[in-house]
């Protein structure tokens, strides 16, 4: 008992001893924007200015309703310029008497000036987003109370630092935007540590420290604290104080996206056998390869960047962010199927690299420098700040020196030299160090460089996102050519989330400065766009081909895997077989399925067992999950056609009969209990009618981008039921349409047509309907995002409720799903009125609806998206447009945004394009 005292006991001091010995920090901020801590402050300038008060510490002054918003595209003289003025007052423990007491910021915009007790902590710190930090031991009253004083410049008198920063195509704010603490370190202590963890296990680091010690102890551990090896200490001998660590450990878990397998390595410096300090780093093992004309390789593993740009931006906060942001960022990105992510246009948080690290993305991490650049002495000593802070983070395996022109080329070397790991440098959007990264290139540009070119291709910025272009809309096409190229290395598409701004000075309005920041594939408060899902469907390292549940099926698919590193064996695959009923839960049997061995890049099958009663369902849904148990995709599979569905839907029999009216003008039509009415000459569509009254639905089917050249109606009686049709001509009314009226009051309409020209945006059948009228629809179909011609993925096969809105992409106030536009695969569709309601069922596959137009403001009437719609309010179609991006039109995103090609084939009636609507206005 004594014994074990005595040894808990040591260890007990052996703990506190190195404990003491670790360095030690004390916040005087927050530690983000969930975490604050007020401050003395005043502002010179702009909204509450010219008196003291007080502000949350760190914080963007703006969003606590200091001084002038500004877009970095605002003229000079628009642009605010104002200073804030901080004060706190804070006492250091007694405990650290005879330290080094640095005073750390992680982040200022942007000229930092810093007192202590009335003097210079040391020169003004210029750049915005890098940790800087002074050794104010000397400034401070030991036992007393201590004043910090803090003057920051929203612009520079570097102009080379508003170059870089200021004058960017992004949000430009002010104040201390990050934390800020105190560190505590012995006098002699290790300054800065250099990793180089290899995938082969060899391990070299280089420790830089304040003075001589006899030995340097180092160990490595798994993340349950299991030591790794052995490292025999170090013996110091004296020197330049940079000692170099060199170890080969037997098979260690790699890291990489797919499974972050970190380590710590602890670094213990001793002197006269005394513990003088220690520090722990998160280390991972992996090998970054760059193969000329060929491709990035991470250990061993030729790659494919599934990558999205990234800003560090809130709303509510603007740059000041949490780890709790950082990790709903990250978990959005690996939901998306993303492997990679690209730090625009500056370093991050610490915390955001750090989940990075832990959750596995790859990182590209960013000097600033938009399209202006720091001048070499500003940019040589920002880019030393980046790496001491970075550079030990196994998810970076990419430098980009500035973004889009602002590129130092003085600064390339120090980039090689500075890192240990000899990380490939990027220049985005220019040919440089082997990478051709020019963003936003065309399909055929980009097509052209990876069959004919010799760089490796990785565009730092593609398909540029505005409102509800790009983004989801060109990926599979632009995925399919990366994928299928050897010398792609993937990309990164422009940009995660919407940056919309909370106005403190506008009633809290969110701003996106127009058209500049709604680039988002998720809104300002991360709501999910229709490209989210796009996104997830196309990059799911899952690929499954496509197949059709036909009579023969056996319930095989035949899978490709897309994973890295990851055998399918490790994942694991779900189904489940559902009756849809509008208004009810599905009916539904599910199992499981083997996962099977298939390894990285190869193809193989899966295999489902589905009851024999398989057939009697409406849809099958597979759903594949990662190794982590997450979701990679659901894909959903009709079993039954529009013919099934329509022919138990549509009820043609009734004990009433079909009675016809003509007037000069009119067919007027009644059949148990619903009135019609039809133009004589255009055979449109004119009123329906119940007992409750009229439904507004009406002035149809008037062809788009065609001739509605029906002609010469003729009523006839067809058994019991009524026939109104136009006559075929192959000259004068090659296009066709036909009404059947049924006595239970049910309406056919059969339209035959062809388009009016060999290339179409659009094709299909438009009505009027009062959008004033509309409160919600329930349809069977793809949902419940609407679709493009080039973005047709990321849906599920389905019945979906629809609640009216006039919601737009990108702007205020940023509802998901819309509900305006186009659906896909329509089986039938319940329009729900304010006063009634009417159903249309169609027995045609791959129809689309189009509900109404959505709204344009004077921001998204941009020349490059091009969201055609047709005339009309609701329309039944053979094919949709397409819509561009910021920088592209449709037809340049690749093939799916091109018009569609339709033949008139001489005007063969039995080639024309064919819908069949079944209408039923009885209101129930």
């Amino acid at each position: 008992m004594r014994r074990s005292l005595i040894f808990f006991w040591c260890l007990f001091l052996m703990f506190c001893v190195v404990k003491a010995q670790q360095t030690e920090t004390l916040y005087l901020s927050g530690t983000g924007n969930d975490d604050t801590v007020n401050w003395d402050f005043f502002c010179t300038a702009g909204a509450k200015s010219g008196v003291w008060t007080t502000i949350p510490v760190p914080s963007n002054w703006e969003l606590q309703g200091f001084g002038k918003y500004n877009y970095g595209f605002n003229k000079e003289e628009n642009k605010g310029k104002e200073q804030g003025l901080y004060k706190y007052t804070f006492r250091v423990p007694e405990s650290w008497k005879d330290k080094q007491i640095n005073i750390v910021f992680e982040g200022s915009m942007t000229d930092t000036e810093v007192k202590i007790n009335g003097k210079l902590a040391g020169e003004i710190h210029q750049g915005s987003f890098y940790v800087f930090k002074y050794n104010i031991t000397k400034l401070l009253k030991p036992g007393n109370d201590n004043l910090l004083e803090v003057k920051v410049s929203k612009h520079s008198a570097n102009e080379s630092v508003n170059n870089a920063e200021r004058k960017a195509d992004f949000w430009i704010f002010g104040g201390i935007f990050r934390p800020v603490y105190l560190e505590a370190l012995p006098e002699n202590h290790i300054n800065r540590v250099q990793i180089d963890a290899k995938a082969n296990g060899e391990f070299i680091a280089i420790v830089n420290s304040t003075g001589d010690y006899d030995r340097i102890a180092t160990r490595i551990t798994d993340k349950n604290g299991k030591a790794l090896g052995f490292i025999p200490d170090l013996i110091v001998m004296g020197g330049d104080k940079n000692y170099r660590i060199s170890y080969k450990l037997p098979k260690p878990k790699l890291w990489s996206s797919e499974f972050p397998n970190l380590h710590t390595a602890t670094f213990t410096l001793y002197q006269a056998n005394k513990v003088v300090h220690t520090i722990s780093k998160k280390i991972g093992f992996r090998t970054i390869e760059v193969k000329e004309r060929d491709g990035v390789y991470i250990n061993g593993v030729k790659m494919k960047f599934k990558g999205v740009n990234r800003h560090s931006f809130y709303p509510s906060s603007g740059r000041t962010t949490s780890k709790k942001i950082s990790i709903a960022d990250v978990l959005l990105m690996k939901e998306m199927n993303m492997n990679a992510v690209r730090m625009s246009h500056y370093p991050p948080d610490g915390h955001f690299l750090d989940v990075c690290d832990s959750l596995g993305l790859f990182v590209m991490d960013e000097l600033a420098g938009w399209h202006g650049t720091y001048n070499t002495v500003t940019g040589t000593k920002l880019m030393k700040e980046m790496f001491q802070n970075d550079e030990n983070h196994p998810s970076i395996i990419f430098w980009a020196n500035g973004n889009e022109g602002g590129h130092n080329r003085e600064l390339d070397h120090l980039f090689p030299e500075e890192d240990i790991q000899k990380r490939p440098l990027i220049h985005p959007w220019e040919v440089f160090g082997g990478f051709e990264t020019t963003h936003y290139r065309e399909f055929n540009y980009g097509i052209g460089n990876y069959d004919h070119g010799h760089q490796i291709v990785m565009p730092t910025e593609f398909l540029h996102g505005m409102w509800d272009g790009g983004h989801g809309a060109g990926i599979e096409d632009y995925w399919n050519a990366m994928w299928h190229n050897p010398q792609s290395a993937g990309g990164f598409l422009w940009d995660f989330a919407d940056q919309a701004v909370v106005r403190t000075d506008k009633n809290g309005e969110l701003d996106t400065d127009g058209n500049h920041g709604p680039d988002g594939i998720v809104g300002p408060y991360h709501e999910k766009e229709g490209s989210f899902f796009t996104i997830k469907e196309v990059w799911s390292p899952v690929f499954i081909e496509k197949r059709e549940m036909t009579l023969g099926f056996d319930g095989t698919f035949i899978l490709e895997n897309r994973y890295a590193f990851t055998n399918l064996n490790q994942c694991s695959f779900e189904w489940k077989i559902k009756r849809l009923k509008a208004g009810a839960d599905a009916d539904f049997k599910s199992g499981k399925a083997d996962a099977p061995d298939i390894k990285p890049l190869e193809k193989g099958t899966l295999k489902i067992n589905l009851p024999a009663d398989w057939r009697s369902f409406d849809a099958l849904y597979l759903t594949a999950k990662g190794p982590d148990g997450k979701e990679l995709f659901t894909w959903s599979y009709p079993i039954a056609l529009p013919k099934d569905d329509a022919e138990k839907l549509v009820v043609k029999t009734a004990a009433s009969k079909v009675v016809l009216n003509e007037n000069a003008k009119t067919y007027e039509v009644s059949a148990n209990g619903i009135d019609l009415s039809f133009d004589k000459v255009t055979g449109l569509l004119l009123q329906a009618k119940n007992s409750k009254g009229v439904i507004p639905f009406s002035n149809g089917p008037v062809l788009q981008e065609g001739e509605n050249n029906f002609k010469n109606f003729t009523a006839r009686m067809d058994g019991n039921n009524l026939v109104i049709s136009s006559t075929f001509n192959k000259k004068e009314s090659f296009n066709t349409l036909q009404w059947t009226v049924y006595p239970s009051g049910w309406l056919k309409m059969e339209v035959k047509y062809f388009p009016s020209a060999y290339f179409t945006t659009f094709v299909g059948l438009n009505f009027s309907y009062p959008e004033s009228e509309m409160k919600s629809v329930n349809y069977k179909g793809n949902g419940p995002y609407r679709v493009w011609k080039n973005r047709m993925k990321g849906t599920q096969f389905g019945i979906w409720n629809k609640d009216y809105n006039d919601s737009a992409t990108g702007e205020p106030g940023w509802q998901y799903p819309e509900f305006k536009g186009y659906y896909s695969n329509i089986y039938w569709t319940e329009f729900i009125g304010k006063q009634q309601s009417f159903k249309v069922v169609t027995d045609r596959e791959d129809v689309f609806l189009r509900l109404f137009t959505p709204k344009k403001s004077k921001d998204t009437e941009y020349d490059n998206l091009s969201p055609t719609f047709p005339n009309g309010d609701i329309s039944f179609m053979n094919g949709i447009s397409a819509i561009g991006t910021k920088t592209q039109k449709p037809e340049t995103t690749g093939p799916m945004g091109m018009k569609h090609v339709f033949y008139d084939f001489d005007k063969d009636q039995s080639r024309a394009l064919d819908m069949v609507l079944y209408f039923y206005f009885s209101g129930k």
